[in-house]
């Protein structure tokens, strides 16, 4: 045989006749070293398979390029942009608008102007036959001189800006996980703002919320609960001791522990070194095989029919009779063997819904105590399974065997027929006890997704699990509680799904009228009609409304599309987090996707907008970094909007005084160098040192997330900027004109003319400018002071070198020689600089004084507690508001959880029926996958572990 040894000699060739386009029809050879060997559709290995029982194999990657299952559920990566960006383009197209409507008044003006008082001055007569006194070379004089009304410089600020968030976010320490090594990544930076305006959440299941890691952690026989919930994994001497000394239960506790070792379709595997290791398509069963090792129940040796166990120390071969496969429907496995006493047993496993109802009768004391070990380890959210037994006589199997195999071979109802041998097998059992698995989480998950909830995010959990599983992780991560109504959608047809969610729609409306929360369970079947024609609206809708939505048995290509529905319906942000490849269509078709570096690889993560080590770090990532990202740049976009207005808006009122010639007020260099330099600076520091909110205040108090949405880039608090800006352009224009209205005259009896009225003004509207980015400022930085006074600095020196040198440098800036001198000698120029700006700003004073007063919102109230103030009552409101969540989290677990050890709890029957009923809401252990290649049936009769495995020697 061709070992790994020889690849330097190994040759291989691949022929394929006939040629087909289809992998279900391939059939071919493989010519190895000259040997040929023949393959078809059962040597067909899928993407994605795991290579068991075998140290190696030799394979040929087939069915590649755009056809493949892997290209086919991808799409082309999409440019994304931000909400920001595309309202900020809205805002400049109607900014140019105005910027058009204003050219075409002020030609107009300066028609009217000309024609009332050309005719009257004589020494004006020559503008009459002027070609630049048209109307339309007027407006052409006036856009150009408003032009800058649009920032022009907004996009450079805003790329300085993101760029050095993207830096912050890549530097945080708090996103750091020391296990793998690895940092947060902003592998793009145009979407920084988006992050703090997420209203959904999409994310993947196994290795996003999960580690997929399973443990056995308590089992529960008789009136005994063993086990515990502080250690890692199932820890109770009591157990083995019980067994020891012949306890009441002591029967019960081996035939549990046999079921666990037996009841299953793991396959051991013994390596060289003796070390066993358990492959299995179910991580739940490797677990409780693992659980029953544990306890001295070791099984070691699988064989077509049969098992061997090490039973406390001595083999035992049990043989396998029948095996009777889990589906959802059944919600159980069961298997008929044979012990070493040759007693036919079956043995069931299964959800207790179904293993209650099929108990011999007289059982309702094991079943009350089954319960309520149940519901205690459904308040920790794991996963259960129950266990039960019966012994059947030899006539009875051998009656009911060839009824059954029949059943198999059936090709009309056969899971009809299926169902109706297994009921009649599956009946008058014995409860001998429950387990307990924990599906692992990752750190902090629950906290996470209840910080995310009460931050007004609604989170979704896409995964490709079964419904069960899907339930069981969403009640363990706090995605819904055990007070939350689940409205399951699992129907086959379109007629179905379309009657179920418009019965649904009904049943939301009154749950959201009484105040109930309620969630939604859908699979992939029932997705793929309710994602089709008239039912979409109806999914749609019923979804928007839901708490939570879990969607499960999904396809790569059903979660994008559930993410592009989400998108195009609720308007609104949606992020996707993942951490494989079947996860990189969801993060393309997402506003922000979201990779995980986890077990699963770097695909998700490459493909991904962001990248995190863990899922929690997407509270600190949303709740910090996003919300101060969108706070900051929304505070860039406005103050850049403001600035021009402020001081362009200008040219407007002085065209008034200058007979709408098109006359500058400023000098044009000044002009250019405004956004350049003079106020370049306070955009830039405030989009990267502003904190609107602490950090550690925000991830305390979610819902100030939710606030800075409301207040951010609305229409209104645009409004707001123009209106101030243009009482500021006025109130500086005019005060300085007043200030100036009879001009300096100096010692030698000259005055400054226009350009003393235009470099005061401009003195002015840089020093209010920066001022009122100081007033913008949540947290005055020292960044902060020195940029914003730093700028006005800037200017009075700038203006000082100016006027000295530059006019005798070529002639640039002639009009400026002396000026510096002529406007800096002037005392009514610095009492003008002390007083216009202060009564300027003014305006912000007041109009903020009064809208906090009226209005308070999250935000101002967190800044005012930051700062000490206890004088006001509104921020209990808000303590109670964001904490609601969590802290109704915290009563429900409590009330549940209640004793922790094995101690048995009185309770009337209608407390324990509806302990029982929220029970039954998280679902139970089995994740096998029904439609696997090889069936549960087929695995159990042919597998053979003691099969000697290619060495490659």
């Amino acid at each position: 045989m061709t070992s790994p040894e020889n690849l330097a000699s190994f040759q291989a060739e691949i022929t394929c006749e006939p040629p087909s386009r289809h992998v279900n029809e391939f059939n071919g050879n493989i010519e190895i070293n000259g040997e040929a060997r023949h393959f078809g559709i059962d040597q067909l290995l899928l993407r994605g398979a795991r290579l068991k029982n075998t140290a190696w194999i030799f394979g040929a990657v087939i069915y590649t390029g755009h056809d493949s299952k892997l290209l086919m559920n991808s799409k082309r990566a999409p440019l994304k942009s931000g909400t920001i960006d595309v309202q900020t383009n809205y805002r400049i197209i109607f900014l140019f608008f105005v910027l058009v409507a204003l050219a075409l008044i002020s030609a107009a003006g300066s028609e009217i102007w000309r024609g009332h008082n050309i005719p009257q001055a004589w020494y004006l007569s020559f503008l009459e036959h002027d070609p630049k006194g048209s109307f339309l070379w007027g407006v052409l004089t006036f856009f150009i001189l408003y032009n800058n009304l649009i920032p022009i410089s907004l996009q450079v600020t805003l790329e300085i800006v993101r760029f050095f968030q993207a830096i912050y976010i890549n530097n945080d320490i708090e996103m750091y996980d020391v296990n793998s090594d690895s940092c947060a990544i902003a592998r793009t930076s145009n979407l920084n703002e988006e992050l703090g305006q997420v209203k959904y959440i999409m994310s993947d299941k196994t290795g996003t919320l999960t580690r997929n890691v399973m443990k056995f952690k308590r089992v529960s026989i008789g009136s005994h609960n063993y086990g515990n919930n502080e250690d890692d994994e199932f820890s109770d001497a009591t157990l083995l001791e019980d067994v020891e000394r012949g306890d009441k239960h002591a029967e019960a506790i081996v035939e549990v522990l046999k079921m666990m070792a037996v009841c299953h379709t793991v396959v051991p595997e013994n390596k060289d070194d003796g070390e066993l290791i358990y492959q299995s398509s179910s991580p739940d069963e490797a677990a409780l095989v693992r659980g029953a090792a544990s306890q001295k129940v070791t099984f070691h040796t699988r064989q077509p029919q049969k098992v061997i166990c090490n039973v406390f120390g001595t083999d035992e071969t049990i043989e396998i009779l029948d095996v009777i496969d889990f589906t959802s429907d059944r919600k159980r496995m069961s298997v008929i063997v044979r012990d070493q006493e040759g007693e036919i047993k079956l043995y069931t496993k299964g959800a207790d819904t179904v293993i209650f109802e099929r108990l011999v009768r007289g059982s309702e004391q094991s079943v009350d105590w089954c319960t309520d070990h149940l519901e205690d380890y459904a308040s920790f959210g794991y996963r259960t399974l129950c266990f039960a037994v019966r012994k059947l006589s030899d006539g009875e199997y051998e009656q009911w065997a060839p009824e059954y195999k029949k059943a198999i071979l059936a090709i009309e109802n056969r899971a009809k027929l299926l169902a109706d041998a297994a009921e009649k097998l599956e009946k008058d059992m014995v409860l001998v006890g429950a387990t307990a698995i924990e599906d692992k989480l990752q750190e902090w998950v629950p906290e996470t997704i209840q910080a995310l909830m009460a931050a007004d995010i609604r989170v979704w959990m896409l995964t490709g699990d079964k419904r069960e599983t899907a339930i069981n992780i969403a009640h363990s991560c706090a995605l819904v509680h055990p007070n939350t109504e689940l409205l399951i959608v699992d129907k086959t047809t379109y007629e179905e799904t379309y009657q179920k969610l418009e019965q649904f729609s009904a049943r939301s409306q009154e749950l959201e009228k009484q105040e109930k929360e309620f969630a939604m369970v859908i699979d992939g079947k029932s997705l793929l009609h309710a994602l089709t024609g008239e039912a979409r609206k109806h999914f749609g809708d019923l979804a928007l409304r839901c708490h939570a939505v879990v969607c499960c048995r999904m396809s790569p290509m059903q979660k994008a599309e559930v993410v592009e529905m989400v998108r195009k319906l609720a308007k609104h942000v949606v992020l996707a987090i993942g951490d494989g490849a079947n996860d990189v269509a969801m993060i393309q078709a997402a506003n922000v996707g979201i990779g995980i570096s986890g077990e699963e690889g770097l695909q998700a993560a490459s493909a991904s907008d962001y990248a995190i080590p863990r899922f929690h770090f997407l509270r600190r990532l949303l709740l910090v970094h996003g919300a101060w990202n969108h706070d900051r740049s929304v505070k860039v976009i406005l103050y850049s909007f403001y600035k021009n207005i402020c001081l362009y808006i200008i040219e407007l009122w002085f065209a008034i005084f200058s007979a709408w010639s098109g006359q500058t007020i400023f000098e044009r260099w000044t002009i250019g160098m405004f956004n350049v330099i003079f106020t370049a600076w306070p955009p830039v520091v405030l989009g990267l040192f502003d904190h609107p909110v602490p950090a550690d205040q925000i991830m305390k108090y979610p819902a100030l997330y939710a606030s800075f949405q409301n207040r951010a880039f609305s229409i209104g608090n645009f409004s707001l900027w123009i209106g101030m800006a243009i009482i500021h352009s006025l109130s500086l224009f005019f005060l300085t004109y007043a200030t100036m209205e009879h001009q300096v005259v100096w010692d030698n009896g000259l005055t400054g003319g226009w350009l003393m009225l235009g470099n005061c003004a401009y003195t002015f509207v840089v020093a209010t400018v920066c001022l009122k980015a100081l007033l913008e400022c949540d947290s005055w930085t020292w960044p902060v002071v020195v940029a914003c006074i730093g700028s006005i600095g800037l200017w009075i020196v700038f203006v000082i070198i100016y006027a000295l040198v530059f006019p005798h440098i070529g002639g640039i800036g002639a009009d400026m020689a002396g000026m510096a001198y002529i406007m800096m000698s002037s005392w009514t120029f610095w009492l003008a600089l002390l007083f216009i700006p202060l009564a300027t700003l003014m305006w912000d004073l007041v109009i903020k004084s009064l809208f906090t007063i009226a209005m308070p919102t999250p935000r101002e109230l967190a800044v005012m507690y930051t700062k000490r103030t206890t004088s006001f009552n509104g921020f209990e409101r808000l303590a109670s508001y964001s904490s609601n969540v969590l802290e109704n989290m915290r009563l429900l677990t409590s009330s549940l959880r209640g004793s922790t050890t094995g101690s048995s709890r009185s309770r009337t029957a209608s407390e324990a029926s509806l302990a029982l009923a929220e029970q039954t809401r998280y679902g139970f252990a089995f994740s096998q996958d029904e439609s696997a290649a090889v069936a549960q049936t087929e695995l159990i009769r042919n597998v053979d572990s003691t099969r000697e495995k290619p060495t490659g020697r």
